[in-house]
């Protein structure tokens, strides 16, 4: 899998209740670790929640029930976990001395993965549940509050699309005018690096009816930009209302009929389903971004092989080309990894020279850390720690430097913002580029939702100023 990680405290916050309901609410708290699909994920629990009478909280103290939304990606994310789970357990003990009760889940990947485990080792964990279990969460408390510890990782993948819970208008609105839309789960690439295909299953679509339905939902809500979520989302397909095979450059141009939905982005690619349509559609399809996600993880072929991508890296330099002929304004993005398992200095020199020729807008890049069950982990040659950490600073020099000159040839161009919400500081307002990046205007400058046309003023770090045009 190759989504953008990230981490977050907390997913939403309590929604206004009367005093008396307020008071007799049940509320959980969600931690999510992760990737984009970790937040769709942790919004869903909380829909299914409401159902049960849960409302979100921003304090975990508060919470009736804590959720941990696990990634296994990167090294030692199980420890991580475990970690966090002793300074609950000790929470959990302070609430039953008062009287109180806490339940305390874990999700995710690592629950997938570690199973049974993570209760044996940290037994005030009530339930364990996998990421395709989700809309079970009501009837596994349900068999908790009656005294029973839960592992729930047994799953039909369809069963997670054909069971979504549907978010109130109300709830919607407060998420914001941005929203993730899951179309496709799991991963058959079987990259040696990636624990993905062990913890998410095979690929799985989600039907086309059941992706315009929410998207028109999101869109009537107010929602203006949606980002389309898969391991492997280009690798979608379905069968459209018309009856024919669809894939997602097919799909796209569905949902760029939507009324009011005017921006589409979808992530995260594999190089090997980039396939005609979809590149046409981003030159025929306005609402579609001119933003790409497309990781390569090694310019060195010899890498790539060990990696398992199936790729070399003429077929990605080929691919963009083709790319950026379709659709000349396009900021690619990727992913990296440095000191796979018999990296070189001229493996990474490849690497080095494969990013020059690209010249990213962005990109994400790591060491190497190897996953329990996957091939890598096995494979002789790993690299040391402290050339892992000198090469991953040399290609991070060169990452930021091209980020940043990348933002720089935007200063003085018109470009279309999308008002997403208030500023840090008073007076502002955060829009977001159709290249991903946060642009600070003047808060009269437009309402939220509005897409406005702006002048961009300066750079920073990972931002634009603008002013109104």
């Amino acid at each position: 899998m190759d989504l953008n990680t990230i981490e977050s405290d907390e997913i939403g916050t309590v929604a206004e209740l009367p005093a008396a309901r307020a008071a007799a609410a049940k509320k959980v708290f969600v931690k999510t670790y992760g990737c984009q699909m970790n937040v769709y994920d942790s919004q869903r629990m909380t829909d299914a929640l409401a159902a049960d009478g849960y409302t979100a909280t921003d304090a975990m103290a508060e919470a009736d029930l804590v959720l941990l939304n696990t990634c296994h990606i990167r090294e030692k994310a199980a420890e991580k976990v475990y970690s966090e789970l002793g300074r609950i357990r000790d929470m959990k003990a302070e609430r039953a001395g008062s009287g109180r009760e806490m339940l305390i889940g874990v999700a995710g990947c690592v629950a997938q993965a570690e199973g049974a485990e993570i209760i044996r080792r940290s037994p005030a964990v009530d339930l364990v549940i996998g990421p395709q279990t989700y809309h079970r969460l009501p009837d596994v408390l349900a068999r908790v509050r009656g005294g029973e510890k839960i592992v729930e990782t047994e799953y039909a993948i369809e069963d997670k699309f054909e069971h979504l819970p549907q978010p109130k208008r109300a709830e919607v609105i407060k998420r914001g005018v941005t929203a993730f839309l899951t179309v496709q789960e799991g991963c058959d690439k079987f990259c040696t690096f990636c624990v993905v295909p062990y913890t998410r299953g095979s690929e799985v679509s989600r039907p086309v009816a059941q992706i315009v339905a929410e998207a028109e939902r999101l869109a009537d809500a107010g929602v203006r930009e949606v980002t389309l979520l898969g391991q492997n989302v280009n690798a979608w397909h379905g069968q459209g209302d018309n009856g024919e095979e669809w894939g997602l450059g097919r799909l796209l141009s569905r949902l760029a009929e939507i009324p009011g939905l005017a921006r589409l982005r979808y992530t995260t690619s594999h190089p090997r389903d980039m396939d005609d349509e979809l590149i046409s559609a981003h030159r025929d399809l306005a609402a579609l971004m001119p933003y790409l996600h497309l990781p390569v993880q090694s310019g060195s072929d010899r890498i790539l092989k060990a990696m398992n991508r199936r790729h070399t890296a003429r077929d990605y330099l080929g691919l963009l080309d083709r790319i950026r002929a379709a659709r000349p304004d396009i900021a690619l993005s990727g992913d990296f990894i440095v000191g796979f398992p018999g990296e070189t200095e001229a493996d990474f020199e490849a690497t080095m020279d494969l990013v020059r020729q690209v010249n990213y807008a962005s990109a994400f890049s790591f060491k190497y850390s190897p996953r329990p069950g996957t091939p890598g982990a096995d494979m002789p040659d790993h690299v040391p720690e402290a050339v892992k950490d000198e090469r991953l600073q040399r290609l991070q020099a060169l990452l930021l430097k091209q980020q940043q000159d990348f933002g720089s040839s935007l200063v003085g161009r018109t470009i279309d913002t999308l008002i997403e919400k208030p500023g840090r500081q008073a007076g502002q307002k955060v829009g977001r580029s159709p290249w991903l990046q946060p642009v600070i205007v003047d808060e009269n400058a437009g309402e939220i939702g509005d897409i406005i046309k702006v002048r961009i003023t300066g750079t920073g770090y990972n931002s634009l100023f603008a002013e109104l045009a």
